[in-house]
């Protein structure tokens, strides 16, 4: 605990970027196992979702040690509140990375050919999402260094378009994703239907949290 209690006096965001590593660190291995996924490698997708689960819980022992870290006096830079809100919602990532492949390895699920090849481009763009809130967080310090203003400002406020396009374009690509599952509603197994049903708002909810994570940054931004 004392470790994030020297970097909160170094820099606000200094925890809140090391916890949001150990969350990418989470949130990558889906790339990994969705190819494990592709090649019906059951044991190598087993093998990665007990690492995945692994990693959330690492994560999530940072954000409570985090909490207990916070300075709760006026010896802070940011508003309390603003930082616990960014620390939860980058918590919120890491969850659904381990929701995603808690699903994924439920039974030997194999891939759908009707919706194969757009799956993965449907999977990328929500890790895209999170890849660019990511390096959002990773900004942190620069807006600080120039109170949230000038050139830096207008950086993160372009990432944060950005994202929300990203999000947007996901959006796009579930609805096309489940108007096929839907179509196959006589073909394919009851059961395959409802957990691919959660699989893709799973991999949604991804872009969905990455998007309400750079504009709860941006508001910092509005907010100085």
């Amino acid at each position: 605990m004392r470790g994030f209690s020297k970097l909160f006096t170094r820099s606000p965001f200094a925890p809140m970027q090391s916890h949001m590593e150990k969350v990418a660190n989470c949130v990558e291995q889906l790339g990994e196992l969705y190819n494990a996924f592709t090649a019906g490698d059951y044991d190598r997708m087993a093998q990665l979702a007990e690492e995945i689960s692994e990693l959330e819980h690492m994560a999530d022992l940072t954000k409570n040690e985090i909490r207990n870290s916070l300075p709760k006096g006026i010896f802070l830079a940011i508003n309390r509140g603003d930082l616990l809100e960014i620390l939860a919602l980058q918590d919120t990532l890491a969850d659904k990375a381990e929701d995603i492949a808690v699903l994924l390895t439920l039974k030997e699920l194999k891939p759908v050919p009707e919706i194969k090849d757009e799956l993965k481009p449907f999977l990328d763009k929500n890790m895209e999402a999170f890849r660019m809130s990511h390096r959002i967080v990773r900004e942190l310090d620069e807006l600080l260094e120039t109170s949230f203003g000038g050139k830096e400002a207008e950086k993160v406020n372009e990432m944060v378009e950005q994202v929300a396009y990203m999000e947007h374009e996901a959006d796009v690509m579930q609805r096309q994703l489940l108007k096929k599952l839907f179509s196959m509603d006589d073909t394919l197994h009851y059961s395959d239907f409802i957990l691919w049903i959660n699989i893709l708002q799973g991999i949604a909810a991804l872009g969905n949290l990455s998007e309400k994570l750079a504009n709860r940054i941006r508001m910092l931004l509005e907010l100085k």
